[in-house]
Formats: structure tokens, C-alpha cells, sequence
């Protein structure tokens, strides 16, 4: 074996044994579960630079009979892209003779598309406020390990009521849901924020903690712990991601339609492992 070929066999060599993340069955991106460091590199982004909404990465969220879904819609009147940002709209339905529904709002998720267990994830968008607006960063997971939900866990990165000047960031499970343990460890925060501003929500999730950001500030940790009821950690498998401009809730309240339109505007999806 020449020198240059046995040097090129250890460059690859030690390249595939520092390798942390692996791409399964063609988008679910998986790391390692023993990183610990930050020394993140993009591995996915959505910067929304076609004219179009790119089918390969996301699916405009359907009705649903969830609490927020159901105005979710299709049409294209509460979606839009321009100058490289995608607009996420909530409106009074102009048409309730074909749609009986008073409100339709828009949302997109990478269900099926995309999907990442650990890593850093951010978001940067601009939300707008109206009474019963609630705009949502947030994830669920790809797969059914532990059952239906909530026993695979809620990661929301982001949630914003109304007009209020605070964003929420949340976790939610069986544990914290069904057992009521909500401050063992707690599993909230609430943030000030600039809501005229655009902002950068992030999320970094390790193997034994979600780490919570704010305009890359950590707000808060959901760590992972012992001597309590697995369902404490739902959080190791991969999640997709939903963004959605909800109206109406039993959390948020009844929209105002002299507020409408809003909409949430995002500028760029950029995920790190």
C-alpha cells in the first residue's frame, strides 16, 4: 500500500467514526445519543426562496378535530410566499355557503418529509397579535413508540396568545398531562419578547435535556430524570415539525373578526446536528 493511499484509507477511516447523525429511511435525520457538545452543523434548512411552497419538505396542515385544528384549510388564500418568507394566514372564511366554517387559518408540517431526533432547531419569524390568534412553533412525534397520544410527548417551541407581549414554551406528555406532574420538573416558561420584531425561537434537544431558546438566549430546561415514571421522557425518538397561525382554542379564546387577518411571517427553518 503506497503512503498517499493509506493516508487517505485513515482521513476516511476517522471520518466515519466521528460521524454523529445518520439519515434513516431517506429524512429522518438521527444522531447519536451520546453527543454532548454544541458544535452544530446544519443539516437541513427551509429559507422559502421558491415561488412556491415546496412539496418535498412540507404539507399544508388538514382540518382536524384537535382543539386547534379546526380551521386548518388548504386554500391558498392563508398561504403566500414572498421575498423569501412564507406567510402563515388566519381569516374570516368568505365563503361559509361551500365551507360552513367562520374562520380558515393556514399551517404547514414536515410529517412524512422530515424528522430529526437531537440537535438544535431554530426558527425565525415575525408573529402578528389579534384577539383568539395563536400562532405555534412546534413538534410531534414521527413515529407511535409509546402509544397514542400523549404518551410520545409535545415539544411546542413557541406559542403566542392573542395580543399578549410573552411567548410560551412547553412540554407535554402522558407524565405532565394524564399524572399531573407539571412541576417535576416543570415543564413551562413563559418569555418576554419583542412581538413587533422578528424573533428567533430555538430548541436544543439532547438526549437527557431540551434546552429552550429565545433569540439564542436559553430560557429554560426540561430535563430528563430518574426515580420517577418513564413516560417522564417520551423524547428519544425522531419528531417532525408544525408551524400554524391557529385561531381559537379553549386556551386561547374566541377570535375577534374585526382583528382579522393575521398571520405569522417566517423567514427561515434551520436545523443543526
Amino acid at each position: 500500500m503506497s503512503k498517499y493511499i493509506f493516508i487517505l484509507f485513515v482521513i476516511v477511516l476517522v471520518s466515519c467514526k466521528s460521524t454523529s447523525s445518520k439519515i434513516v429511511d431517506g429524512y429522518k435525520y438521527i444522531q447519536k445519543d451520546t453527543v454532548k457538545v454544541k458544535d452544530w452543523k446544519l443539516v437541513w434548512k427551509d429559507d422559502f426562496d421558491a415561488p412556491k411552497i415546496d412539496t418535498t419538505k412540507r404539507t399544508k396542515i388538514p382540518k382536524n378535530n384537535a382543539d386547534w385544528g379546526n380551521y386548518m384549510t388548504s386554500d391558498s388564500k392563508c398561504y403566500n410566499i414572498s421575498d423569501g418568507k412564507l406567510y402563515l394566514k388566519g381569516i374570516v372564511n368568505p365563503d361559509t355557503v361551500s365551507d360552513s366554517r367562520p374562520y380558515l387559518t393556514g399551517g404547514i408540517y414536515t410529517k412524512g418529509k422530515f424528522a430529526f431526533q437531537y440537535g438544535k432547531i431554530e426558527i425565525r419569524a415575525k408573529l402578528e397579535s389579534a384577539q383568539g390568534a395563536w400562532p405555534a412553533i412546534w413538534m410531534l412525534s414521527e413515529e407511535n413508540k409509546y402509544g397514542k397520544y400523549p404518551r410520545n410527548g409535545e415539544i411546542d417551541i413557541m406559542e403566542h396568545l392573542n395580543y399578549e407581549n410573552q411567548i410560551y414554551q412547553t412540554t407535554h406528555s402522558y407524565y405532565t398531562l394524564e399524572l399531573k406532574q407539571s412541576s417535576n420538573p416543570p415543564h413551562s416558561k413563559t418569555s418576554k419578547f419583542d412581538k413587533e420584531a422578528f424573533n428567533t425561537f430555538g430548541l436544543e434537544w439532547f438526549p437527557d435535556k431540551l434546552v429552550f431558546t429565545l433569540n439564542g438566549k436559553e430560557t429554560f430546561t426540561y430535563p430528563r430524570i430518574t426515580g420517577v415514571d418513564k413516560s417522564q421522557w417520551p423524547y428519544d425518538q425522531p419528531f417532525y415539525l408544525l408551524i400554524d397561525q391557529q385561531l381559537e382554542g379553549s386556551w386561547v379564546g374566541k377570535a375577534n373578526p374585526d382583528d382579522l387577518p393575521v398571520q405569522m411571517i417566517i423567514d427561515w427553518v434551520k436545523v443543526y446536528q
